[in-house]
């Protein structure tokens, strides 16, 4: 697998959300958005734009970290009384052209559905005490 020193967020997810774990593939990050639970996971190959660009053994990794992920964003919910209606997850890519993948648990009385979270203005910073919280619940996980 990747080495971490060998990769580099793009300082649009550094500006938008913090570290919080190193998986086999990917770089986990909590999206700094109190309204959500809402991870990023971006694999920790230099240069990777598309899924095309993941071997078959990475893409099976992401796939099972897309899993796990899915599984910790239900759990950052209802650590937060938030619980998770529906998991989002997406690669979109349109903004930040490197490889990413968002997980994002819904709720259906969350400010913004049904419609897409990406792109919205609005995002409320997660408080300190909060934010710590989960970051510890993710390491754990």
């Amino acid at each position: 697998m990747p080495s971490p020193s060998d990769f580099r967020a793009d300082p649009a997810f550094e500006a938008a959300s913090v570290f919080a774990a190193d998986w086999p593939l990917c770089q986990v990050r909590l999206q700094d958005d109190a309204r959500f639970a809402w991870l990023i996971l971006l694999p920790r190959l230099p240069g990777a734009v598309e899924l095309e660009d993941l071997s078959p053994e990475q893409r099976a990794v992401l796939t099972e970290e897309i899993v796990r992920a899915g599984s910790l964003v239900r759990e950052l919910g209802a650590l937060r009384e938030q619980p998770v209606d529906k998991l989002n997850v997406a690669a979109l890519g349109n903004v930040t052209a490197q490889l990413h993948i968002h997980v994002v648990g819904r709720r259906r009385d969350d400010p913004l559905w049904p419609d897409p979270v990406w792109g919205r203005p609005g995002a409320v910073p997660c408080a300190a005490a909060a934010r710590a919280r989960a970051l510890s619940h993710i390491a754990a996980f």
